[in-house]
């Protein structure tokens, strides 16, 4: 008998979902791609040149998709505004499901995605946090859990952007959550790996600029922000994101502990080729985070199947996947409304006197 294959469908076939979709077609050999949905026409136009003639059926019916008879899985690549939605009713249905982050801008919304996983505790269901599955962060985590800096107490983190004068950016902010929800989300999740998913806020601070994109403004949103977050436990971690990086994408994470520091992509380079020239040297740097992330979204796809096949465990919790967006969402408060927030041990917010 060949090889049981995991029967995945993806929903949503934008810029992300086209790629998911790709991944499980081309790069998982334990896995076949069988539907795809999209609501957008020219999005089904794409899927029907390089999905269909695969034998991937398409649906315009989210619904539809996920009532094939032999499915069992789900990649959802759709707009955040569904995330959660789509990924209770293929719980529903007895399907594993891969999301891309975030499930939800809605605190209250993500927390329902993990009360709907904890009914179906059999299902394998993740939030995509792609740099758990890099392999430089993954050499990093282990350099820290072998000692070898002594004990992670600062971690820096950046998420920056090639920028966009298109106004990508200012349509996006409309309902992205925020810079930090959208950006910093990735660089708090590797905090929670790093220190541990158990820290608890002691205060959060924010501040941000519109230096190219003024028209973010009225979403409340900055194309620059960085944010501190201060831990009962005694660590600190800073976070800065930006959409106006000119050379392209520079995603950098430092963590420095008692005795030495790790640095990830602190030279960012698209290979290993150097260019030296009359005015100087010059060494290209990926323009987006899929040309510094490819290889990690592969080996995302390939473990999501193995665990659905053979059951087992997922490298990451579903409930980081809140916590996240939470600590994002603060960020977000602490930078729009200019106040540091506190909170005590527990993580129940208190107000400190102002003087």
């Amino acid at each position: 008998m060949p090889p049981q294959k995991l029967k995945v469908a993806a929903a949503g076939l934008g810029r992300m979902g086209k790629r998911h979709a790709l991944n499980f077609l081309n790069k998982a050999p334990r896995a076949e791609l069988v539907a795809a949905f999209s609501p957008d026409p020219s999005e089904l136009s794409w899927a029907k040149q390089n999905l269909e003639p695969y034998g991937v059926t398409l649906y315009d019916d989210y619904d539809k998709m996920i009532a094939q008879e032999g499915l069992q899985a789900v990649v959802i690549g759709t707009a955040t505004s569904v995330h959660a939605e789509e990924a209770i009713k293929a719980m529903e249905k007895n399907l594993h499901v891969l999301c891309e982050k975030p499930l939800s801008t809605s605190i209250e919304i993500c927390k329902s995605v993990v009360t709907a996983a904890k009914k179906h505790p059999h299902l394998k269901v993740m939030c995509g946090f792609s740099r758990r599955f890099d392999d430089s962060y993954r050499d990093a985590f282990e350099k820290t859990q072998q000692g070898l800096i002594g004990r992670p107490s600062i971690l820096r983190s950046q998420t920056c952007d090639k920028h966009d004068p298109s106004g990508f950016f200012v349509a996006y902010a409309a309902w992205s959550g925020g810079v930090f929800v959208d950006m910093a989300v990735h660089d708090i999740d590797l905090t929670l790996w790093f220190f541990g998913d158990d820290v608890i806020p002691k205060s959060i601070s924010a501040h941000g600029i519109t230096a190219v994109q003024p028209d973010l403004k009225k979403y409340n949103d900055y194309d620059n922000a960085v944010g501190i977050v201060e831990f009962h436990n005694g660590k600190v971690a800073y976070y800065y994101c930006s959409r106006m990086m000119a050379a392209g994408q520079e995603d950098t994470t430092e963590i420095i502990g008692t005795e030495g520091k790790l640095t990830v992509n602190g030279n960012p380079q698209q290979n290993l080729v150097n260019y030296y020239h009359a005015g100087g040297v010059t060494r290209e740097i990926p323009a987006t985070y899929w040309g510094r992330f490819e290889q990690a979204f592969i080996n995302e796809t390939n473990e999501f199947t193995a665990a659905c096949l053979d059951g087992t465990p997922l490298p990451l919790k579903l409930s980081n996947a809140v916590k996240a967006v939470e600590i994002g969402s603060l960020l977000q408060e602490a930078l729009v409304s200019g106040k540091q927030l506190h909170f005590d041990e527990i993580g129940r917010r208190i107000e400190k006197a102002q003087l």
